[in-house]
């Protein structure tokens, strides 16, 4: 690795750390630019999970003032997001290559769509009798196991998709649910990259780098993204989700 490498790399984890704590889709930086260094799909894609765990943390951390009080919802989600990124980093061993990211640009797309009529959603469902499930209910703890699945497999614009999930379907502000997003991100990417480790090869050089300049970026992110009002979090989601969706169907 040269020294352009390593500065690229660096960068590329701080970018997407940044990404992440805000959003969501940091892979969609990362994972592009370890392929077009050289480095082979499946070594990508496993230390692109390692690495990326620290920058989450990092955003888990500047969000720890909208954590307070959802305990019970972190360990409920904490559970069904391990449980399902086992599932997603066993798929990726099983299904051919490419056949899980086929549908990628779709889920993206309905996560967009779902951001988008988020509000009016709500609204609707808070006009039904009876209060909505605090922690979403069933269907709720589906949608994330889910998305763990998907974000043990390959994870570009997993916290998009979760982010919308849970902006529908739980009563809570945009913010407090971003922390959670955070949290259970880098559950899935902590989760699947453990099983990697046993099953493929890892360049621990890169997760360093990546793990390094991910956790700046995260803390950096948070800083940001716990100040930004919720229509402009919102419009954040949508223009990296269309970024990914671009990105996804040019590869």
């Amino acid at each position: 690795m040269t020294a352009l490498d390593i500065v690229i790399v660096v960068a590329a984890g701080l970018f997407a750390g940044g990404i992440n704590s805000v959003v969501g889709s940091g892979t969609l930086v990362t994972f592009p630019v370890l392929l077009a260094l050289g480095y082979p799909p499946v070594v990508a894609n496993v230390s692109n999970s390692l690495g990326l765990v620290p920058g989450s943390i990092g955003g888990a951390v500047g969000y720890r003032r909208e954590l307070k009080g959802q305990g019970s919802r972190l360990l409920r989600f904490g559970v069904v997001t391990a449980v399902g990124a086992v599932g997603g980093a066993l798929l990726l061993l099983v299904l051919p290559p490419g056949a899980f990211e086929a549908v990628v640009p779709a889920l993206i797309v309905v996560a967009l769509v779902l951001v988008l009529l988020q509000p009016l959603i709500a609204k609707r469902l808070a006009q039904r009798e009876g209060d909505r499930h605090p922690h979403g209910g069933i269907p709720l703890l589906f949608g994330v196991f889910g998305c763990a699945v998907y974000g043990g497999y390959f994870g570009a614009a997993q916290g998009v998709i979760l982010l919308a999930l849970m902006g529908i379907l739980v009563d809570d502000s945009l913010q407090r649910l971003n922390g959670v997003k955070n949290v259970t991100t880098a559950i899935a990417n902590l989760v699947s990259g453990v099983v990697f480790v046993f099953v493929a090869d890892v360049d621990w050089a890169v997760v360093g780098l990546l793990a390094g300049g991910s956790t700046i970026g995260g803390l950096i992110g948070a800083r940001i993204g716990r100040r930004l009002r919720p229509i402009w979090l919102r419009a954040a989601i949508v223009v990296v989700g269309t970024v990914a969706i671009v990105q996804l169907l040019i590869r």
